[in-house]
């Protein structure tokens, strides 16, 4: 029996296409990691609430969404660096990929060092307790708070390339675990100022936002002087020439990343200027408790956008079908698990935060219903990404980013804080058959038009 087993095993880590073989090794790796960084999440909600209070905590929730939007301002490089360098190692064509990666990491340097200067200069004549609805929630300024998550997500943002390169060169796990290093990292400080300081949202933010930069750069010293090191930035390969062909797929991205982040990222200011920043705190406990369902999918699909790049760079288009149709089923029970966590989510909201915050149940289902969507979404996203077809997506995720706040705003307004879930559900909804159809008419070869670019 216990032979039989480990043949099982042996055969499962070892058999199938070379490809494969690199993606299903990916995920392995990454749930163990992944799984670990969501126990570390969970954890972390309630210490943090317990530090600062439901309303502090949800002012911290919107100034990181606010930051958020700024990610959209590296015009889409560290995607296009993804897909550049996964095509060139497909094809054998190194010797662009250190002038990619010199070139991204420095015009990433000079992007974040404009974003903060106009940052500081427009911020600084806002009142930005009362432009976040935040005036009755504490007593101080709140501009030098924005002001330290802003500067720590600038240098985060100079060092995020890293992720593009690791998940590129098909090793997207070790991505996730600079991400749980950071996360970790997070949770150790955030308790010890539990223990040795009094509730401050200035010295939480400084740390919740200072922990993953410390790790990013750790990350890019010792990968860039290891496994790594032939593809390490240099300043005499920075080619601002060569930034026009990372533009030329990153331009694109950049527009489909703006409108994801509208579309996606905008829940929190949406309901902290309608409803207050303490429903900005029960909206994210619900999200965070059906992000599990996120995280898994993603986990799983994440190797498959430069898998999808090397197999569109080979033609091997049965493939690319044969790994859809299994992310259908697998989606079939991610929906299956969704829909128990629904069931179950009054019971693990007590257990988990002990009534600290309580969740409407209509919140509860209407969240599961939007990780489904979004997650079989996720499945042509990410090969119309990979293959690089990107126009309908970009027309898409653009049109219902503009439809999104109003949306939201109309619907918060007549049915409550699950207004805004119900606005992403009906646009993610239209998304989804416009790309399920071109993805099927581009592996078919059928595309033709728009639905081929």
């Amino acid at each position: 029996m216990i032979s039989f087993l480990k043949n099982k095993v042996l055969g499962f880590w070892n058999g199938g296409h070379e490809r494969t073989l690199k993606i299903k090794r990916n995920i392995i790796y990454t749930f163990l990691i992944k799984g670990t960084s969501v126990l570390v999440g969970f954890v972390l909600i309630p210490l943090t609430i317990g530090y600062l209070n439901k309303g502090q905590y949800g002012i911290w929730l919107t100034i990181a969404s606010l930051v958020t939007w700024m990610n959209t301002f590296d015009i889409g490089l560290s995607n296009g660096l993804r897909n550049k360098m996964a095509h060139s190692l497909a094809l054998g064509e190194k010797d662009s990929i250190v002038k990619y990666i010199s070139t991204t990491y420095a015009m990433l340097f000079l992007i974040s060092l404009m974003i903060f200067g106009i940052f500081f200069i427009v911020g600084s004549f806002f009142n930005w307790n009362e432009l976040l609805n935040i005036k009755n929630s504490v007593s101080y300024n709140i501009w030098p708070i924005v002001l330290i998550a802003l500067g720590s997500f600038c240098v985060q943002f100079f060092l995020q390339p890293i992720n593009s390169v690791l998940t590129a060169t098909h090793q997207p796990f070790k991505s996730s675990l600079i991400l749980l290093a950071g996360q970790v990292l997070t949770f150790v400080l955030t308790y010890l100022l539990t223990i040795f300081t009094k509730g401050s949202l200035f010295t939480l933010v400084f740390v919740v936002a200072g922990s993953p930069l410390f790790v990013f750069l750790i990350a890019n010293i010792y990968y860039f002087n290891s496994e790594l090191k032939p593809y390490a930035p240099k300043f005499s390969h920075i080619d601002f020439g060569s930034g026009r062909s990372l533009l030329s797929v990153g331009g694109v991205f950049f527009f489909i990343q703006m409108g994801a982040v509208v579309l996606y990222q905008t829940d929190n200011i949406v309901i902290t200027r309608t409803l207050g920043p303490d429903e900005v705190t029960t909206f994210n406990v619900a999200y965070k408790y059906f992000s599990v369902i996120s995280v898994i999918f993603g986990i799983i699909m994440n190797p498959y956008w430069s898998a999808f790049t090397d197999a569109s760079a080979k033609n091997d288009w049965d493939w690319i079908k044969h790994s859809i149709r299994k992310m259908r089923i697998i989606w079939l029970y991610i929906a299956g698990v969704a829909m128990l966590l629904y069931l179950f989510s009054d019971i693990f909201y007590k257990a988990w935060l002990h009534n600290k915050v309580i969740v409407p149940n209509i919140l509860s289902l209407t969240m599961a219903i939007y990780v489904i969507t979004v997650s079989w979404q996720s499945i042509y996203a990410y090969s119309l990404n990979g293959i690089g077809k990107l126009r309908m997506q970009l027309i898409f995720v653009v049109t219902t980013a503009i439809l999104n706040i109003p949306l939201s705003v109309f619907l918060i307004r007549r049915v409550g804080i699950s207004g805004t879930v119900i606005a992403n559900i009906i646009l993610v909804f239209i998304m989804n058959v416009v790309f399920a159809y071109q993805v099927n008419q581009i592996v078919k070869q059928k595309a033709k038009g728009i639905w081929n670019k």
